[in-house]
């Protein structure tokens, strides 16, 4: 898993505005239950990048509080998920009373999944996707990217209409292979007039992450990936920041890069 930096942003003096976050739990029957979570600050927002790291960081930790307390992937609901970013969003009013800011200024996007062992859970709010292997050498998205009636605009948790623009699903399966990317990588890995996912960059991209022997986060294979979305061959196709999280269950239950 990694965020990198836009070359626009560069240009512009701005930080990135991608965070991710991934943590590895166990639930109460002792199976490996595994959060991953990228945001993607919105351009306009005067604190972007401080809305998606404090974003990804308490969606994952509200999770674990669920799990911890007995939770099971199974049993979230939407009105669980709707209670967890009503508490990302009071803690950016929090963060925001403190500096003199307003609400918006923390604007982004959000994209998660809860893998068990028997069901999965995806949230997302925004543009950028998540894509899991159909297990049949294909690959398939869970929502489309959320676009708003005009070009490069789309939803973020501190709209009034967060609700409505909140897609979530619960899956009675575990998923072997997952992966989150932002709007950044949109345009290399979908197909978007035939709304397909294009495959082979992600069987590509997974080789590594199969050979893995780390349990969670395996902090090679990120430097290595980030040094990959960094590179001139993947910032010649898109100058905005990126963030790419694959994660894979094939040999040792829980690796992820």
């Amino acid at each position: 898993m990694a965020s990198t930096i836009g070359t626009s942003h560069i240009t512009a003096g701005q930080p990135c505005q991608d965070s991710n976050g991934c943590s590895v739990l166990k639930d109460s029957s002792g199976g490996a239950v595994m959060v991953l979570v990228a945001s993607d600050g919105a351009g306009s927002a005067s604190v972007a990048d401080v809305g998606s790291a404090l974003a990804c960081e308490t969606f994952v930790k509200l999770v674990g509080d669920y799990i911890g307390h007995g939770g099971r992937v199974a049993d979230i609901s939407r009105p669980l998920v709707e209670r967890w970013i009503a508490g990302i969003v009071y803690g950016f009013g929090l963060h925001a009373e403190a500096r003199g800011l307003e609400l918006g200024d923390y604007a982004c996007t959000l994209l998660a999944a809860i893998v068990g062992d028997d069901a999965t859970a995806f949230v997302q709010i925004g543009d950028g996707a998540m894509v899991h292997s159909d297990g049949a050498g294909g690959w398939s998205w869970v929502f489309w990217p959320q676009h708003g009636e005009f070009a490069n605009t789309t939803n973020f948790i501190t709209s009034e209409q967060v609700r409505e623009t909140l897609a979530f699903q619960t899956t009675m399966r575990p998923f072997e292979e997952i992966s989150i990317f932002t709007d950044g990588l949109e345009n290399l890995v979908l197909r978007k007039a035939e709304k397909e996912v294009h495959g082979p960059f992600f069987d590509s991209m997974f080789r590594s992450v199969r050979s893995s022997t780390a349990s969670g986060v395996d902090d090679g294979l990120s430097r290595a990936l980030e040094t990959y979305l960094a590179s001139a061959v993947i910032n010649e196709r898109t100058d905005d920041d990126k963030t790419l999280i694959l994660a894979s269950r094939r040999l040792n239950g829980s690796a992820a890069s």
